[in-house]
């Protein structure tokens, strides 16, 4: 197959024209570009290709890690050609729109500047639901037809991974499959099953076309989900009825993947570096994936059981070679709660001693109140750079703390906070939420008093009036394969009234207001977000109304548009056909609470949870919030099982040390 054409020099000549014109150019450090054709040499002869894309701008998308990952996992196999591709600003959107005397500029990938629309696969990586109607317009752009079922074997496979693909029902017109889980494994997988298909002549089998025969392939194997071949009825309240397959050998169920022993996949071992500013300037370690904590608002804590963590020489070494490799200054160890790692004091000692008087700082991400330690603390700073700390109490009341299942007292915060202050530190962030399920106005304004109680400790054992304390408040968003799936979310109004109470309360004290910094973002997003989080299959043509309305980039503040998607909703959803059920809108996706038999949207896909634990724990927070109970579930790192159910349904287990080993060498040669 002959290469496509670069699109750069149609492109190279409009990009003055538009902002930040670096961002599309490519040839980062570490980037990757292979001959179109490289797998003809092989075996099989034939090459695989992928095009992978984060919805959103460079500056957003370059760091993340996940694509970062496959990026790097495919290229390194001779017979596959991995490229990378973002969400173009409008300003050069209307560029590529306008086109010159060859017609419109095609979505590129900014690693050979080639279309979007040559590759076999497009794989999409989302962690958040904000970006789906990017998604559609880098369709648009690449000439591929939005929806599933207008595509033709010269299209590529359009797979969504991440997150929001544990629910992938509102975007199931638009993509062909989705992934659930981590991607190192099966994104190789998929591969063997394209270049399999490609070397027998690209057979259509039984099915319609050769592109569906490759789809059926692809999910029974029970690992990818290819919502064509699942229907889904309704009843005529608007409830699902079933999702059930329509074709001999697809699986009822589809399940996730989970990547056991870490330490067997280092990457990433070549970091990009960008070009252009990007949100993190830091080369990134995750030293384990999973969580067990049990926080029930938390998406991504239950999908990514079990815990699995990294070895202490495997984190050391990839330290030291992504440094080498990226000449970044700052290392950010990354789990979603670091300092639970049991070898932790051990990783930053044995780091911060190696990298002393070097010009390489340490960071972790928000930490566990419960899991902070002044020593810890310390070692991170070790080096001069001493920035604020950041914890995340998420409840404002301990009643609240109790009900998520976050279990930090009052004092437990105080007692952390006091012995930063004392030890220097001059700053502190504390994240909440609002919007949480049985939460009250009390509940909220207990924010306030805690902020003002952290202040007036820090300025007693520091001796000091400059400290300093911010107060960032998200709205909560109910998620799937979470105890608070069946929660109403709150309307925004009220998460609105309740955030300008807690100001006033804030800025009215003379005594502390001025030391309490306060960021909050009003409730309307997150009723959109709740919308795409829980939505089923009808929610897509809300989503292809808002796009064709202009909706792009939703994610951000400055492009989001709360009444275009409201708008959009009451057209798309006054249009449905009977047999799409009836009475649906808005209010009915995001602030109504679900029952126990009510048929969710992901119920056929299987994170491993089993749903009456789920449903248990969910009625747990609702016993502890009216006072009849008072139930912890504690952390099966340390305890026994909670009989969530991943362990046995996955086949995992929890892989955690301590492992006695030292990080080596302690100096770099």
């Amino acid at each position: 197959m002959p290469a496509p054409a670069s699109v750069f020099p149609r492109l190279e000549p409009r990009l003055p024209s538009v902002s930040k014109p670096i961002q599309y150019v490519g040839g980062e450090l570490n980037s990757t570009v292979k001959d179109w054709d490289c797998g003809a040499a092989t075996e099989a002869g034939e090459t695989v290709r992928w095009a992978l894309m984060y919805p959103d701008a460079y500056e957003v998308g370059l760091p993340n890690q996940g694509v970062q990952i496959l990026y790097e996992v495919l290229n390194e196999r001779d017979w596959i050609v991995a490229e990378r591709t973002y969400a173009v600003w409008p300003d050069l959107e209307e560029v590529m729109r306008a086109g010159d005397e060859h017609g419109p500029i095609p979505q590129f990938t900014v690693d050979a500047h080639r279309p979007v629309r040559a590759f076999d696969l497009l794989g999409l990586s989302f962690s958040t639901e904000l970006g789906y109607t990017n998604m559609l317009n880098a369709l648009d752009l690449a000439g591929i037809p939005l929806h599933a079922v207008d595509r033709t074997d010269e299209d590529p496979v359009v797979l969504a991974g991440g997150h929001a693909a544990f629910n992938p029902e509102p975007i199931a017109d638009f993509v062909d499959a989705a992934v659930l889980g981590d991607g190192e494994e099966v994104v190789l997988a998929i591969s063997e099953v394209v270049r399999e298909w490609k070397a027998q002549g690209r057979p259509s089998g039984d099915m319609e076309s050769a592109r569906d025969e490759l789809l059926r392939r692809l999910a029974v194997s029970g690992g990818v989900y290819v919502p064509k071949f699942y229907d889904v009825s309704y009843a005529p309240d608007g409830a699902i009825v079933s999702v059930v397959p329509n074709r001999p050998g697809i699986p009822f169920r589809v399940t996730k993947h989970t990547l056991m022993d870490l330490d067997a996949w280092p990457y990433p071992a070549k970091p990009l570096v960008p070009l252009a500013e990007t949100v993190h300037e830091r080369f990134s370690v995750e030293i384990f994936r999973g969580c067990t904590r049990g926080c029930r608002f938390c998406q991504a804590g239950m999908i990514t059981r079990p815990v699995r963590e990294r070895s202490i020489e495997t984190i050391g070494a990839m330290v030291e070679n992504g440094i080498r490799k990226s000449g970044f200054e700052e290392v950010g160890l990354l789990s979603l709660s670091s300092a639970d790692h049991t070898e932790i004091a051990d990783v930053a000692k044995g780091l911060a001693d190696r990298y002393e008087g070097q010009n390489v700082s340490l960071s972790l991400p928000s930490t566990r109140v419960d899991a902070f330690n002044i020593n810890l603390a310390n070692e991170f700073s070790r080096n001069g750079r001493r920035s604020g700390l950041t914890f995340a109490p998420e409840g404002g009341s301990e009643r609240m703390r109790k009900v998520i299942n976050k279990m930090v007292t009052e004092e437990d915060l105080i007692r952390t906070v006091a012995a930063a202050y004392s030890s220097g530190w001059r700053q502190v962030k504390l994240y909440f939420m609002c919007g949480l399920p049985t939460e009250t106005d009390e509940d909220v304004l207990q924010i306030a008093d805690l902020a003002k109680r952290v202040i007036a400790k820090g300025r007693e054992v520091s001796g000091r009036n400059d400290i300093r304390c911010t107060v960032s408040i998200g709205g909560f968003v109910p998620k799937p394969h979470t105890p608070f799936q069946w929660a109403a979310q709150l309307d925004h109004e009220t998460t609105d009234e309740r955030l300008r109470k807690l100001r006033d309360a804030v800025r009215d004290d003379k005594k502390y207001g001025r030391a309490i910094g306060f960021r909050y973002h009003d409730g309307k997003p997150g009723i959109i977000e709740g919308l795409l989080s829980r939505g089923d299959r009808r929610v897509g043509r809300i989503i292809e109304e808002v796009w064709r309305d202009g909706g792009r980039f939703d994610g951000w503040s400055e492009h989001f548009s709360y009444d275009r998607w409201v708008a959009a909703s009451e057209r798309a959803l006054s249009a449905l056909p009977a047999s799409d059920g009836g009475g649906v809108d808005l209010a009915w996706y995001t602030t109504r609470e679900r029952g126990y038999d009510e048929v969710l949207p992901w119920d056929h896909l299987d994170s491993g949870l089993d749903k009456d634990w789920l449903w248990s724990d969910w009625e747990d927070a609702l016993a502890v919030a009216d006072g009849s109970a008072d139930v912890e579930v504690e952390d099966c790192r340390w305890t026994p099982c909670y009989d969530c159910g991943v362990c046995p349904e996955m086949g995992t287990e929890i892989q955690i040390g301590p492992t006695g080993r030292q990080l080596l060498p302690l100096s770099v040669v």
